[in-house]
């Protein structure tokens, strides 16, 4: 198993109704953990690489209805390079 996080920006926060249908993506083997951080509006899908792609995930999750308005980087960002001195 290779366990994987895809981190979204949802555009509206989830209704009750989105909300249980993420729930139940949980049934789908291979997702092993959903985490919404309200303040960021973002939820954060765990899920094992070997059984699913993100595109699988992309789809489930949008299939539940939820908007997603961009999919993050987990990797900070990293400084630009110095230039190097004009000779």
């Amino acid at each position: 198993m290779t366990t994987v996080e895809i981190l979204y920006r949802y555009a509206a926060p989830p209704t009750e109704r989105v909300a249980s249908a993420l729930a139940s993506t949980r049934d789908v083997y291979g997702i092993r953990h959903l985490h919404f951080d309200r303040a960021a509006s973002t939820l954060r899908v765990e899920y094992d690489s070997t059984r699913l792609s993100a595109a699988v995930v992309t789809r489930l999750v949008r299939q539940a209805g939820l908007e997603i308005a961009e999919e993050l980087s987990l990797l900070p960002p990293q400084p630009e390079p110095e230039a190097a001195p004009a000779a």
